[in-house]
């Protein structure tokens, strides 16, 4: 099971809104097949597994990170696969939260005369589906709200500008992050300040571009941005609040942007209508990078479900941006407080990573 948990984060960033599965088929004690989820829409981590063991899974044991579907969606049903290649016991890692599944996989397989057994490392499983079990559940995506700050937590100087806070080592985590998501989220002031591409660069042009997301709740964004004028397969969504400036509509929509009107909520866009919309089309990461308004609203919203902070050795001091700004809070109890799960350096950067409870 542990080399099927490795084997599914090979799948990250690119089954959305599927999970990420692991499968191992093994016999006499030996690794006879191996297979992972590699894009929604194509074969499951069983039926890789099965085509690799091919005649040696008569007989064998197949272990599953998650519940293996007993229902034809764009695929056909894996308890089949499994059925067909004559497994006689599955062991799964958790049951699938999805209600066309919840727990039917495994009980068409008993009753067909395969030993199940599980659930096996459960934890971990549920673990490299956060998205997927939040996506499932709710419909919306799983947030990451992400920076790059001082050590006393400052993203800019006072006029907005960043330059580079943090050093070219966690900027190249943060593309590796970039690459595992559905989508960045950035604000209108952030997108015109820094002018961002919000894309994908690892070495050797590796990556995929996540969507990107501006909250423009005026349609500021100028439509020559950066974003709009490059070579980029992803989109751009700006989300705007109703009713929408036509004019300004249309020369964004010219420049090949996606404008999505939505309620209005305090003098920005309403966040849960954004989540919603996107969770809608099956995305189930997205990565929000700021600025400081945007991370204080999805704070006071209690929106984010990971952190991942990426903290240089420097001092900006009074007046420059916070990470966070103003979150109403009268005594630390109320502070948003998360469960730290990761601190790495980064070269000369500390990166700390966690998760809230809601």
């Amino acid at each position: 099971m542990k080399l099927a948990l490795k084997l599914a984060q090979k799948g990250r960033g690119r089954t959305s809104p599927n999970p990420v599965v692991g499968a191992v088929v093994v016999k006499d004690g030996k690794v006879v097949g191996q297979g992972y989820h590699q894009q929604a829409g194509t074969p499951h981590a069983e039926v890789h597994a099965l085509i690799a063991a091919g005649k040696r899974a008569r007989g064998a044991t197949i272990y599953v990170t998650l519940e293996p579907c007993n229902h034809t969606g764009k695929t056909p049903p894996c308890t089949q696969a499994i059925l067909a290649q004559g497994i006689t016991r599955v062991v799964v890692g958790m049951v699938d939260p999805n209600p066309l599944v919840a727990g039917s996989g495994c009980r068409f397989l008993e009753s067909q005369g395969v030993e199940v057994a599980g659930e096996l490392l459960a934890a971990e499983c549920r673990a490299i589906n956060r998205p997927f079990i939040k996506h499932i559940s709710t419909g919306r995506p799983w947030v990451i709200m992400k920076a790059g700050c001082s050590l006393d937590g400052r993203i800019a100087v006072a006029d907005g500008r960043c330059a580079w806070i943090t050093g070219e080592e966690s900027r190249r985590e943060v593309h590796r992050l970039r690459d595992r998501v559905d989508a960045i989220l950035v604000g209108v002031d952030t997108a015109i300040n820094d002018d961002p591409s919000l894309t994908t660069r690892l070495p050797g042009r590796k990556g995929r571009d996540p969507l990107r997301v501006v909250l423009d709740s005026a349609l500021r964004l100028p439509p020559r941005a950066r974003m709009l004028s490059q070579e980029s397969a992803a989109e751009t969504w700006i989300f705007c609040s109703i009713p929408a400036d036509q004019q300004k509509r249309q020369a964004l929509e010219r420049a090949g942007a996606r404008v999505i009107p939505v309620s209005p909520q305090g003098g920005r866009v309403k966040l849960a209508e954004v989540l919603a919309t996107l969770g809608k089309a099956g995305l189930t990461t997205l990565l929000v990078e700021g600025g400081s308004s945007v991370h204080t609203s999805f704070l006071k919203e209690d929106l984010v479900d990971q952190v991942s902070l990426f903290m240089a050795p420097l001092f900006l001091g009074k007046g420059s941006i916070p990470v966070v700004g103003d979150l109403a809070i009268a005594d630390v109890g109320q502070g948003r407080r998360f469960e730290t799960s990761r601190v790495k350096r980064f070269g000369n950067d500390v990166l700390i990573e966690g998760f809230f409870s809601h």
